[in-house]
């Protein structure tokens, strides 16, 4: 019996994103070839072409799955933090650590920046920024933080945590420049609270 239209659809377009996903995290978008990752998904340069419209329609989707999973495991990381403020704290430290794993350093923090532009203009900066903004309105709120204007604050945060995991991906030891960024930034964030331990 043959599939649905709607299913081989979603197949054909799930397949083309994991050999993408492939390509890009072992040897980089530049060295990645689109004759190569369609072979490996059984499939056409066309159905590439159909899909993502080109190699770069491709990268883009890619960031966007991997950016999907890397909110899933901040959201994870922050809901298990014992306060509201760990887990602001430990969600924003958790992005900064993740441009140490070898396939976000290279696609999202390396050549995601090198072929799509600056991540502060990718659509999902906006949904960063948002979440960053509400739990400073709360923490504002309930007097943890001391007074800051929430999006401006989480603008800045934004910034620096994305700097700082470009800084670790970009590095010739990224281990040491993690070690360096991620104690600077809880330095920073600390100088948002009002009641220190």
């Amino acid at each position: 019996m043959r599939k649905p239209r709607s299913e081989m659809i979603a197949e054909t377009r799930a397949k083309l994103l994991a050999a993408g996903r492939t390509a890009f995290g072992s040897v980089g978008y530049a060295d990645a070839s689109m004759d190569d990752f369609t072979a490996a998904a059984g499939l056409t340069r066309g159905a590439l072409y159909h899909h993502f419209g080109d190699k770069k329609g491709l990268l883009q989707a890619v960031v966007s799955e991997i950016d999907a999973e890397m909110t899933a495991r901040l959201c994870a990381i922050s809901s298990r933090a014992p306060s509201r403020w760990q887990a602001f704290v430990d969600e924003n430290v958790g992005y900064v650590e993740m441009a140490l794993e070898p396939e976000i350093q290279r696609i999202m923090f390396r050549d995601g920046p090198a072929v799509l532009g600056d991540p502060s203009g990718w659509p999902s900066a906006n949904g960063c920024i948002a979440t960053i903004t509400e739990s400073l309105r709360h923490l504002r709120d309930e007097g943890i933080i001391v007074e800051i204007d929430p999006e401006a604050g989480g603008r800045l945060i934004n910034a620096a945590s994305s700097s700082a995991a470009q800084w670790i991906a970009n590095s010739d030891d990224p281990e040491a420049t993690s070690k360096r960024a991620v104690e600077a930034f809880r330095t920073f964030l600390e100088g948002l609270r009002i009641e220190k331990d």
